[in-house]
């Protein structure tokens, strides 16, 4: 008989976080973790809607888990797509027992098929009337809302164990920003920052229970605590000051990292908007054991990222570029770049190409651009057909893939520590996890163990070493 639960987690870090954040919730009712989907009383699906790939994915697990699952299996789905469509979801999928937004308790119980968010629920209200069976549930959650109270915070819940010796805590939820192509604001709301005390308290319980790395995350992370001080204005596109004289934009930020990097080895951080990474936040980075950059850069032509409602452009980027690796020439670069954006003409993208060349990522993700409901690029004309965009597409990932492949030969030889994430797998710090590649160690290393390696091949964006 089935027994226990399982999480099926789908899209970014922060998603992660929010499974690992339910997990400690059901753990804490008594339920244990399952060995597989098909053994589990209840299966959770955390899903991803930040682009209509996501969505798609989304939709397919959500269909092949309710195939699958055990006989009797309740199914609950909840995460960004439930909260940005939970209505339609409900009506849509009948095979699922329930769908719950963002902080809606996920327990074995019946009741509504579908329960929204407090924000959820309020929006709801405001614009039309939801279905009946929701009804009830939606207008206690737009109470909650009303009265600035979630109904439960996803952020504050404790986690359930480690188990890596590298764990992602997410630090603040929501986005101030306003980028042309994204959505996330209108269903993660405003940036909601933790609060420093409770953020060390979390990673004092991972480093007990073995975590040498912490991989602090969230939407906008420079902005992280701008949002607690009425003093600091709120960002109008991209960029903004601290609101506050002779304090950088990326000052509590700086804090969090020395308060953390005192109790864990390594803190890495993803990811940086490019105008928020001050010389003192570079300072800061190169400083610590982890000289690691993930910066959104999304493109390099002045004039398509105004479109995308973003500033910056190809020089500003390889001065901020030139400014890290001055600051700390053995840094990891790595960056996200948008193909396809409306109205992306054929120099735009040479300009893209030449800032590929010119600044030598270790690390890049290339994305067709999706149009997503509600936001101002969904509204522009000028798209490139989608032959295009593959074959610009395709341009770019030859270009990064030879760029990584040369950064990674220029490795062997070279004595690096390792942080070893299980067996015959490692990690310097120029790999984040689950993103990067990985070096790959004897596999007698013992595993949440620091070695000393020499690297004698590379294979792709992977490393090969021995001990040292």
């Amino acid at each position: 008989m089935a027994g226990g639960f399982w999480i099926e987690t789908l899209g970014c870090p922060k998603n992660s976080v929010d499974s690992d954040k339910i997990a400690g919730s059901l753990l804490a009712g008594g339920l244990e973790p399952a060995a597989a989907a098909g053994d589990a009383e209840l299966v959770v699906v955390n899903t991803c809607a930040f682009i209509e790939a996501a969505r798609e994915e989304s939709i397919e697990t959500i269909l092949t888990i309710a195939e699958t699952r055990a006989a009797g299996a309740r199914l609950v789905v909840t995460g960004c797509l439930a909260e940005r469509h939970g209505a339609e979801l409900a009506e849509a999928l009948p095979e699922v027992d329930l769908v719950a937004g963002f902080g809606v308790p996920v327990q074995l119980r019946s009741g509504p098929r579908w329960r929204p968010s407090a924000a959820a629920a309020a929006a709801s209200a405001a614009a039309a009337p939801v279905a009946a069976s929701a009804a009830p549930v939606a207008a206690e959650a737009a109470a909650a809302a009303a009265a600035g109270v979630p109904s439960l915070d996803l952020l504050e819940l404790p986690r359930r164990r480690a188990s890596a010796p590298w764990a992602y805590v997410k630090v603040a939820e929501g986005c101030d920003r306003q980028c042309g192509f994204c959505a996330i604001p209108s269903f993660r709301g405003p940036q909601r920052s933790r609060r420093p005390e409770a953020i060390t308290a979390e990673v004092e319980r991972l480093v007990a229970e073995g975590v040498h790395e912490i991989v602090l995350i969230a939407q906008d992370l420079a902005s992280y605590g701008r949002d607690r001080s009425a003093a600091v204005p709120g960002p109008k596109g991209e960029g903004r000051g601290s609101g506050q004289p002779g304090v950088g934009r990326g000052a509590d930020l700086r804090s969090l990292v020395e308060r953390v990097g005192g109790l864990v080895p390594r803190v890495r951080l993803l990811y940086l908007y490019p105008s928020s990474l001050d010389d003192a936040l570079i300072a800061t980075v190169a400083a610590s054991a982890v000289p690691y950059f993930d910066l959104s850069l999304q493109h390099a032509s002045t004039r398509l990222l105004r479109r995308m409602r973003r500033p910056g452009g190809r020089l500003r980027f390889l001065e901020r570029i030139g400014a890290i690796r001055a600051a700390a020439p053995g840094a990891a670069l790595r960056s996200s770049f948008i193909v396809g954006y409306p109205g992306e003409s054929e120099e735009d993208h040479d300009e893209l190409l030449a800032l590929l060349r010119e600044a030598e990522l270790d690390w890049a993700g290339f994305f067709a651009f999706s149009p997503e409901e509600g936001t101002y690029a969904a509204g522009l004309e000028g798209a490139p057909d989608a032959g295009l965009v593959a074959e610009r597409l395709r341009e770019c990932s030859e270009l990064q893939d030879a760029i990584t492949a040369a950064k990674r030969s220029a490795l062997i030889g070279e004595r690096i520590e390792v942080l070893v994430d299980g067996r015959g797998r490692a990690r310097s710090y120029r790999e984040a996890p689950e993103i990067d590649g990985v070096v790959r160690v004897p596999r007698t290393l013992a595993v949440g163990s620091f070695a000393t390696v020499e690297v004698v091949s590379a294979a792709g964006p992977d490393l090969v070493a021995r001990a040292a």
